[in-house]
């Protein structure tokens, strides 16, 4: 099921590669947007950018003018500053090549902007624009140019801006071409956010990211066929989650099975259940260790304890021993892995139940190790037909599909979720969830939920969230997976009560009490 529930479809969302943005740009000016006005509406949005941010100008502004339209972005960025009576001057680091930036540059200079024959001194407290190349970056940039920025910008004197790209940074895969690139203080992105901006590589020199609207149509928009979507916390505000009827009874209202922990991990139980709890499912049950089932009625008593699990000589857990007793059909998700340690001969065993189950099947952590590992390995995925739903990381990731290559992690993760038909979440600083068709990137979430545990409360989160969704919408879409992720580092990102993963599992509880509050005023 591809069809796009959330977010919206528009140019703040939506995200591009590097040519797709060459490729709708030339259809606008085929259906008769002239490059002039695309040029003049980007350098005036922009310029209304920073007139809202006039301590950054108070200094004066250094533009360095690229050779084509990027540089012709700089230009009228230039003018629109001088013409509100703020010192602008500009520096071209290369001949210029587009007769449209070369024409804008002439008439700067008659009304009086300063075209300055050497570079600029980096210890100035002027704000540096970067506008030398842009989207259209393919191929390493002079290094000497960087390390002017790059000084710069350690310097503090005064902000950098990056036009849409940062200088010598791949528009594609977030990587510098060379050695480095340029390190903005803020990146303002033209018309549509370029996938490279939005990948972990990119970090470092991106600063804060802005997107810069240009009046793209959405009918275009609706047009990719593969699209990703960039999504931030300003997104839970359109999160509607589905609600059980008043009168519905527990088993109405969402039926997971979390099979966790070992002896060598118990913590991770407890936190994987915790996540569950917070979710509001309404019959949690669990397959734990013998360690934490002993003990679990005094932390969790609202937990069905259904079987225990053995343990072999290294405190790994034994699933077959419990699988065999189970009816997995009688769940609307089952989650697997959190803290199960490895076994691959238990795996062996046991695989054929988790292959055959028809609900949701949530594989997490120790249970993507096992199969990474199995005489099966990723092929597991196509022996299931049933809705499957992984949490790797990336080096998870690259222990299960070790032949997929891709330069980027967005495409990366589309193209596994598309070879073995499942939904991906691929952890990191900027998490990414895919399926064959769609992508939809985290970013600007908070980098703490990237630590030991909160991976175990997410898996119970996203176990019991999803089985109350199934009770009521049979055949739930990858943007589900998305917005559970989403309100797990939300959840994070407020808790005030401690940072580990405990106490993050009763914010989230406060999160969903208040949306589903939220949704009955």
């Amino acid at each position: 099921m591809n069809e796009i529930v959330w977010p919206t479809i528009d140019s703040e969302h939506l995200i591009v590669d590097s040519k797709q943005m060459l490729i709708l740009e030339k259809e606008m000016f085929s259906d008769g947007m002239p490059q002039e006005a695309l040029m003049e509406k980007a350098g005036i949005q922009i310029s209304k950018w920073l007139l809202k941010k006039k301590p950054l100008l108070k200094n004066g502004i250094t533009v360095f003018i690229g050779p084509g339209h990027n540089g012709g972005d700089g230009v009228v960025i230039a003018r629109e500053l001088f013409l509100k009576g703020f010192f602008v001057q500009v520096w071209c680091p290369f001949p210029i090549k587009k007769t449209l930036t070369n024409d804008h540059l002439n008439y700067l200079t008659s009304i009086g902007v300063s075209k300055l024959v050497e570079p600029p001194e980096a210890n100035g407290k002027d704000l540096w624009i970067d506008a030398v190349f842009g989207n259209n970056q393919t191929r390493k940039v002079d290094n000497e140019l960087i390390k002017l920025f790059n000084q710069k910008f350690h310097n503090k004197y005064g902000k950098v801006i990056s036009i849409d790209i940062p200088t010598g940074l791949c528009p594609d895969k977030g990587e510098p071409f060379l050695d480095n690139a340029v390190k903005a203080d803020y990146t303002l992105a033209i018309g549509l956010h370029k996938i490279g901006l939005t990948q972990d590589s990119a970090l470092p020199f991106i600063g804060e990211l802005h997107h810069i609207d240009v009046g793209v149509p959405i009918s275009k928009l609706s047009k990719f066929d593969k699209k990703i979507f960039k999504v931030t916390y300003k997104d839970l505000k359109n999160i509607d989650l589905l609600s059980p009827p008043k009168n519905a009874n527990k088993y109405q209202r969402g039926k997971t099975l979390l099979i966790a922990g070992s002896e060598k991990y118990p913590g991770a139980a407890y936190l994987a259940l915790k996540g569950a709890i917070s979710s509001g499912a309404g019959y949690v049950s669990a397959v734990l260790p013998g360690i934490v089932a002993e003990s679990i009625w005094q932390v969790a008593p609202e937990i069905v304890l259904k079987e225990t699990m053995q343990s072999n000589q290294d405190g790994n857990a034994s699933l077959f021993s419990a699988l065999k007793n189970i009816d997995l059909s009688a769940f609307d998700s089952v989650a697997v892995g959190p803290g199960i340690g490895i076994d691959y001969v238990d795996w062996q065993k046991s695989k054929d139940y988790l292959i055959s189950y028809e609900g949701l099947l949530i594989l997490d952590a120790d249970a993507l190790n096992r199969i990474s590992e199995s005489k099966l390995g990723s092929n597991f995925f196509l022996e299931r037909k049933f809705k499957t739903w992984i949490t790797p990381h990336s080096k998870e990731f690259g222990r299960l599909f070790p032949n997929i290559e891709s330069k980027s992690k967005v495409v990366l993760a589309r193209d596994a979720a598309k070879e073995f038909n499942i939904s991906i979440l691929l952890k990191g600083a900027n998490s990414i969830v895919a399926d064959s068709k769609n992508v939809w990137q985290l970013f600007g979430t908070d980098s703490q939920t990237a630590r030991a545990g909160l991976g175990d409360l997410l898996s119970g989160f996203v176990a019991g969230r999803s089985a109350i969704d199934l009770t009521l919408c049979k055949n739930i879409s990858t943007d589900f997976f998305t917005k559970y992720v989403l309100l797990h580092s939300y959840a994070a990102s407020k808790c005030k009560s401690g940072s580990n993963a405990s106490a993050i599992g009763e914010e989230l509880t406060k999160l969903m009490r208040n949306i589903k509050m939220r949704q009955i005023s």
